[in-house]
């Protein structure tokens, strides 16, 4: 009975110690295999920096990007605090994927340096759901800075990257402390059996994974709840991998 104390300060030191770790374990799913099962932990890491950029340089492909970024954050509990440097979000489109108004918190700051900083100090904070922020450029030590405030405090932090210039969109392939890096471009949408537009599609791109697997996903955009589908007709028909090996059995 006496040695309890101790072992309960030992647990509390070792729980300081691995506390940070065993929140990055923890993992948002998109609650589709097809995804999940790509990533470390079927899900993407809690308490970590994820990129996130539009396949092209064009706005439409940006605007797919963010809502993808929307929809991950809609997923989260809690506010979500948005690090913009110009006040051009479209705030319905980001609602309609499943973000509504009154759990965002829109902050303008004046360039990316200011950026960076807000996204740092919402990451420390720990009541937050994710923190999203607009920046063109992510050295390596920046990234590094967001990575260690969101395992302090197990806050997704999402880096939307945007580019206003042909000459900023070549930074994207640098390396950085992302623990995933993604790209969304637009396809046409789902076809109606009547007139009108159907659900928009996107080509979403897994370009690097730590300690998971690159892919790419044809899917149905954010719907009100922020969830991703796979398109009906695509839902039963064989991968490109089965198809190979299909191929080379016979």
């Amino acid at each position: 009975m006496r040695s309890e104390p101790a072992l309960e300060s030992l647990r509390v030191q070792i729980e300081k110690i691995e506390g940070p770790r065993r929140r990055v374990q923890s993992v948002l799913p998109f609650g589709l295999i097809e995804v999940d099962s790509r990533l470390p932990g079927r899900g993407l890491t809690r308490g970590a920096l994820h990129e996130i950029a539009g396949g092209g340089n064009g706005v439409i492909d940006g605007a797919a990007a963010a809502l993808f970024a929307a929809g991950i954050a809609a997923r989260t509990k809690g506010r979500v605090l948005w690090c913009i440097t110009q006040p051009d979000i479209f705030a319905p489109a980001v609602a309609q994927a499943g973000l509504p108004p009154d759990r965002v918190i829109y902050l303008e700051a004046g360039d990316q340096a200011s950026v960076l900083a807000c996204m740092e100090e919402g990451l420390r904070h720990g009541g937050l759901g994710a923190v999203v922020g607009e920046i063109a450029q992510l050295s390596m030590k920046a990234s590094r800075r967001l990575m260690l405030a969101a395992e302090g405090t197990g806050t997704i932090g999402l880096a939307l990257r945007r580019w206003r210039r042909q000459t900023d969109a070549t930074d994207f392939g640098q390396p950085t402390a992302a623990a995933t890096r993604w790209r969304v471009s637009v396809l046409p949408s789902t076809p109606l059996p009547v007139p009108g537009v159907g659900r928009a599609r996107w080509l979403v791109e897994l370009i690097r994974a730590r300690a998971g697997e690159s892919a790419d996903f044809e899917l149905e955009a954010c719907d009100e709840k922020g969830r991703l589908a796979v398109p009906a007709e695509l839902v039963y028909r064989p991968s490109a991998a089965d198809d190979r090996r299909r191929s080379a059995a016979r």
